[in-house]
């Protein structure tokens, strides 16, 4: 078994999976809708910049935290938005779980390594 043929068969996998056509699909229906698409880029501007402001140590104020949810509150409200939203939150739940499968094994290798010959 050649490692690297395994995980480009993965990505293949990953690709063609249906939680990536599923939020391929949907992201294509939101481009036909330019104000939603605007609206669900303008929350995803500010949800990144919050983001960053937290990584830098920099508290949040509430007010803040409110607006993001209530705007997120308001794009669930339009269904091309909240399937995009809902479809990249399989597809990151799937990577996610791609990744702890492969993390456990690189865990075991480590811990493997480190045991003391019997």
């Amino acid at each position: 078994m050649n490692v690297y043929d395994k995980a480009y068969e993965l990505a293949r996998a990953l690709k063609d999976s249906p939680e990536a056509k599923e939020w391929a699909e949907a992201n294509a229906n939101l481009a036909g809708d330019p104000d939603a698409k605007r609206m669900l880029d303008d929350f995803r501007k500010r949800q990144t910049d919050a983001e960053r402001a937290l990584l830098e140590g920099k508290e949040l104020p509430q007010e803040e935290k409110d607006k993001l949810n209530k705007l997120y509150e308001v794009l669930l409200l339009h269904g091309g938005i909240r399937r995009v939203l809902d479809a990249e939150r399989r597809l990151a739940q799937l990577w996610a779980d791609t990744q702890k499968i492969i993390g456990e094994a690189w865990q075991e290798l480590l811990e493997k390594a480190q045991r003391p010959e019997s």
